[in-house]
């Protein structure tokens, strides 16, 4: 029963959320609900980390390495957005930007979203777990959607459009799967858990596993924002209100990411790495350098980051690429980091858009005066998410880029030298926009002081995992990403 728990605390939580009419009483269930599901992922951990596995109902739920670090980015960015919940939504309610009855709706909306995520991390049938993916698109239409404003409303209607097209397109990678794969396993109830295709996958049909991987990679992708099939990411990140920006970039692009590894691994032992590995390289290279204009000419502070995040799982894809040991672990050392660090960002932007009432960079000055907490934080997010060091997303890149250099393939160092330039380009994009915001001079019209002590306790929460990995990576998560190594590696 220990994975059911699981997922019956977000569950539990996002009924209690809804039948509780009091919107004052809701927030603070959903608070309690997200503690209690990071408390019991960190048992959930440690019981991963002693057994390697965990399978329950006869192999329908499997937890190994893979999907516990998805599920504790799950846990943890989902207990700092349901605490910041509390501040930025109060002070929309407060400045009538939806009618309060709708606010147990968005909490109730909110753990559906946990919810969907974490089945996709413990479902092993793959077709289940395509189910779960489906359903957190369903589940968060309406949070982009929230405020119910034309704009909201476009975004929600592009983010659904463009997302299920990629889903279905996925099915079909999921469908030729199966059909490459029933010559061996045969017509049975378990021909798609990912543990007993896994045993045999080579003896697959390769054609049909390559063509299979073709559609997993594009329709899996479109839902991880990789380039050219992101088109629906800027939009939705910056209207969705700021806890379900964090949500998404920081998450949902994981999970999305985590059913790509899954087939990766199969079609690895099926076809060898090179195929998957090729496909993963080129669909990362191309998401790095699509951001790259777009981070660099930006006016919305939100769109800016949405594609920063574009390019972060670009990068987690090149890393993946790669194919070695410690490029593979950084690189999922590097969805820790990135969710992290840009939740921190999309935060410090709802604290910005809660001051100044714009999300336009050039109506935004005087940050470090009007909010010296979310100024000071907000440099740090800045450079933890553009690579600086000492900060936790230097250190996973480094890992990443000095395991390709030491690799000796002459593509992987062309990948790797341009990948190097592309990083510098986006840093100058970063600096060159956020710091006009947090140097100029302050309008005089402009209010000092913070949000609200919610907002900032979960930034402060987000802040230590930023800074604890700069310097120190625990055992526990080096023998998890070890794991994860092994896993992808060894198929």
């Amino acid at each position: 029963m220990l994975i059911s728990i699981f997922l019956f605390i977000p569950l539990i939580t996002a009924v209690a959320c809804v039948l509780i009419k009091k919107h004052n009483v809701s927030k603070y269930i959903s608070v309690a609900g997200s503690f209690a599901l990071l408390l019991y992922n960190i048992y959930l951990g440690y019981t991963i980390y002693l057994n390697r596995s965990l399978t329950e109902l006869n192999g329908f739920f499997y937890v190994d390495a893979l999907s516990l670090l998805t599920a504790q980015i799950v846990s943890v960015v989902g207990f700092a957005a349901a605490l910041y919940s509390i501040g930025y939504m109060d002070a929309e309610l407060h400045a009538a930007e939806f009618p309060e009855k709708r606010l147990r709706w968005y909490y109730f909306l909110f753990h559906m979203f946990i919810f969907t995520m974490l089945a996709v991390c413990v479902a092993n049938n793959l077709g289940i777990m395509w189910v779960a993916i489906e359903a957190t698109t369903l589940s968060t239409t309406f949070l982009v959607g929230f405020y119910n404003k034309k704009p909201h409303q476009e975004a929600a209607w592009k983010y659904i459009i463009i997302c299920t097209v990629g889903i279905t397109l996925a099915l079909f990678g999921v469908i030729l799967t199966y059909h490459s794969s029933k010559n061996v396993v045969g017509e049975i109830g378990y021909a798609l858990n990912w543990t007993d295709l896994l045993a045999v996958a080579d003896r697959f049909e390769p054609h049909l596993m390559k063509l299979a991987f073709l559609f997993i990679i594009i329709g899996y992708g479109t839902k991880a924002g990789l380039a050219p099939m992101h088109t629906w990411l800027p939009d939705a990140h910056s209207q969705a209100p700021s806890p379900i920006s964090a949500l998404f970039s920081g998450v949902l692009l994981n999970c999305s990411l985590y059913g790509i590894i899954r087939f990766h691994v199969i079609s690895s032992k099926c076809l060898g790495p090179n195929y998957s590995c090729t496909l993963l390289m080129a669909f990362g290279l191309t998401s790095v350098i699509v951001s790259i204009p777009f981070i660099l000419v930006q006016r919305d502070y939100k769109r800016l980051f949405a594609f920063s995040s574009i390019e972060h799982i670009g990068f987690i894809a090149l890393g993946l690429g790669f194919g070695g040991m410690y490029s593979i672990y950084g690189a999922e050392l590097h969805t820790f980091n990135h969710a992290v660090a840009k939740s921190l960002l999309f935060f410090c932007g709802g604290n910005l858009f809660l001051k100044y009432k714009t999300r336009e960079m050039e109506s935004i000055k005087g940050i470090i005066r009007t909010m010296p907490v979310t100024g000071v934080i907000l440099i740090i997010a800045v450079f933890a998410i553009t690579g600086i060091p000492p900060f936790n997303i230097f250190v996973s890149e480094f890992i990443v880029l000095a395991d390709a250099f030491s690799s000796g393939s002459a593509f992987v160092l062309i990948f790797t030298s341009l990948l190097i330039v592309f990083l510098v380009l986006i840093f100058v994009g970063y600096i060159n926009n956020i710091f006009k915001m947090i140097f100029s001079e302050p309008a005089e019209t402009v209010v000092q002081g913070e949000v609200s002590k919610f907002t900032i306790a979960a930034m402060c929460f987000l802040l230590i995992f930023v800074l604890i990995i700069s310097f120190y990576v625990p055992p526990i998560m080096r023998v998890i990403l070890s794991q994860i190594s092994d896993i992808i590696r060894n198929a």
